[in-house]
């Protein structure tokens, strides 16, 4: 029982350490440092902007997904000062500005992607309207695509649709996501679920917005 028991401890000490070696590599293989000012002038409305948030549960989002980032939002404005990310956070959906956006982020570790075509007038206003229509909604800490709470990747994904007509990011059973990581923290998620996890309850990831092919890198790096 006793040998059970380190064995188990081993496994996750190896997962652990494997995350943290794949979170490294990561940051040594993104592109120099980029100011924010110029980043600024890069972005265009539609663009779908990527952070990592250093604490849990979203730590464990990027972990489970073996992917560097856990969180997203897109730009929603360019007139002002600074462009505003539209996004579903804790604990009420709405507008941010960059600044505010990338300071939350893991050593400022940020990626922009954009669709091939970037949206044209009409569709920059569908998408501001989808914005206004999904403003003030509570954070959905389920991450459950059909609730009628949001999530960060969820809320990017149903905006770029109703804006483009382009429905990006994978919808997955939490089944499968986990069975794609072997040393994904099942633990953590059993308790964060309350004993248990919803094996088929669809949802979409960060990950996987960031890895759709329609959406091309405009950025990879850290902004400062």
């Amino acid at each position: 029982m006793i040998q059970t028991a380190l064995y188990w401890q081993a496994m996750f000490l190896i997962a652990a350490l494997f995350s943290a070696s794949a979170w490294a590599a990561q940051q040594t293989a993104v592109a120099e440092p980029i100011k924010l000012a110029e980043l600024t002038r890069q972005l265009r409305v539609g663009d779908v902007v990527f952070i990592r948030i250093p604490r849990a549960p979203f730590t464990k989002v990027a972990d489970s997904t073996l992917s560097w980032t856990n969180h997203v939002g897109i730009v929603s404005d360019i007139s002002g000062k600074e462009p505003l990310i539209a996004e579903s956070r804790v604990p009420l959906s709405g507008e941010t500005t960059l600044s505010s956006f990338v300071q939350r982020s893991d050593n400022g570790r940020v990626a922009v992607t954009r669709l091939a075509t970037p949206l044209d007038e009409q569709q920059q206003r569908k998408l501001k309207k989808a914005v206004a229509a999904r403003k003030g909604i509570l954070y959905d800490t389920g991450f459950d695509l059909h609730s009628k709470r949001q999530f960060c990747s969820r809320y990017v994904r149903e905006v770029l649709d109703e804006a483009a007509g382009v429905k990006v990011g994978e919808v997955e059973s939490f089944a499968t996501l986990l069975k794609r990581n072997p040393n994904a923290d099942q633990g953590f998620w059993k308790t964060w679920y309350f004993g248990n996890i919803p094996w088929q309850r669809e949802t979409v990831t960060p990950a996987s917005l960031l890895e759709d092919k329609r959406l091309q890198v405009v950025f990879d790096g850290n902004a400062q």
